[in-house]
């Protein structure tokens, strides 16, 4: 049984000598790499937003052989004249270490991530096509305020794949910015101009306007004693996101308004997780606001923490209680899910513009 193994063991050795000899007798090539002819990318039409990291689109390589290399390729307008705006060069944060939502420092964070310099506009080796929000509506010109999408203001471009088996020239792919828009929920605003949202019932009445509007569970108006709402009927409570001065440069407020357009005192709302709400630190409570050293944008990654369970916003929430007949206590709750983008001193304000909150026990 031995012998016939070894003999086995010998004949299949046999063959790879002659193999590997007849290969360099005959001068036989290397085996190639294997590149589809069906590789492709499932979207064309590329739709980002400047000013924010978007990271788009997804690569079928049809079981093509990796490492496979993209190379965007004859970038012009739809007249011809050549694009270079989005390859333009600037410093933009990139991660060096997982950022987690559990870091005690601004400093823990910086740690995790440096500046580096990129195109505004790249495609990565996984077949992913990047926006950096490093790009501003200054750099790269958004697409038009009437929103037309003429050949001649549209930027196309093609792809070259490419591995050790060839390569394949996927041709017209179109991208579309939009301009700026630094926080969401941002139906505040029109998204092809910048200038405030016309109000969805009544848009071509110029005096009225689209605001961002907060969830409400128990809000009950000192005034009327009836429950507030938010929605395209009824406007009672409001939320604004809006840069404020005398920051720091990278702080977060966070402030309601009573009818008057006058502060309520963050005191008032003797429910609310103030030092679990935010990622910040160097939390600061005043009669006025509540704000927070924070790091941008917020949230700093798309990843479930427990400063933004759904990843990609964050939560800003407020709630109280007061007496309830029978001796119990009501909760009430409001707040907005969001995000910032821009580096700066923002703050977010709700305010009641009909009516007060009641915080008076019944």
């Amino acid at each position: 049984m031995k012998s016939i193994v070894k003999k086995e063991l010998l004949f299949m050795l046999f063959v790879l000598v002659l193999a590997s000899g007849c290969k360099k007798l005959y001068n036989l090539p290397d085996e190639k790499d294997y590149l589809s002819t069906n590789v492709n990318f499932s979207n064309k039409i590329l739709e980002p937003i400047i000013g924010r990291n978007n990271l788009i689109g997804g690569f079928n390589s049809d079981n093509s052989t990796t490492p496979i290399t993209f190379e965007i390729v004859n970038a012009r307008y739809g007249d011809g004249r050549p694009v270079s705006d989005i390859f333009q060069k600037a410093q933009t944060y990139v991660w060096t270490a997982p950022y987690t939502g559990l870091e005690k420092s601004l400093a823990e964070i910086e740690a995790k991530r440096k500046i580096e310099e990129h195109q505004l506009f790249e495609i990565r080796s996984s077949g992913q096509f990047i926006l950096w929000g490093s790009a501003t509506n200054q750099l790269i010109t958004p697409r038009p305020a009437d929103s037309t999408n003429f050949a001649q203001d549209t930027r196309f471009f093609d792809i070259k794949v490419k591995n050790t088996g060839g390569e394949r020239l996927i041709k017209d792919f179109q991208i579309r910015p939009f301009r700026e828009r630094p926080y969401e929920p941002s139906n505040d605003f029109n998204a092809y101009t910048g200038l405030p949202a016309p109000d969805p019932k009544f848009p071509l009445d110029k005096r009225l306007r689209d605001y961002i509007r907060p969830y409400l569970n128990n809000i009950i108006g000192a005034t009327s004693n009836i429950g507030l709402i938010s929605n395209d009927d009824k406007k009672d409570v409001v939320v604004y996101i809006r840069p404020f001065t005398g920051g720091n440069g990278h702080s977060l407020r966070i402030k309601a308004l009573n009818k008057d357009s006058v502060e309520i005192n963050p005191a008032f709302f003797n429910e609310t997780k103030w030092d679990k709400m935010i990622h910040g630190f160097n939390l600061q409570k005043t009669d006025k606001y509540v704000q927070y050293d924070v790091a941008y944008p917020i949230p700093l990654v798309e990843i479930p923490t427990s400063y933004a369970l759904g990843g990609s916003r964050a939560k800003a929430e407020l709630s109280y209680s007061r007496g309830s007949f029978g001796g119990g206590r009501t909760v009430a709750t409001f707040g907005v899910d969001f995000a910032i983008y821009k580096t700066g001193d923002w703050e977010i304000v709700f305010h009641f513009k009909t009516d007060n909150p009641k915080f008076a026990s019944e």
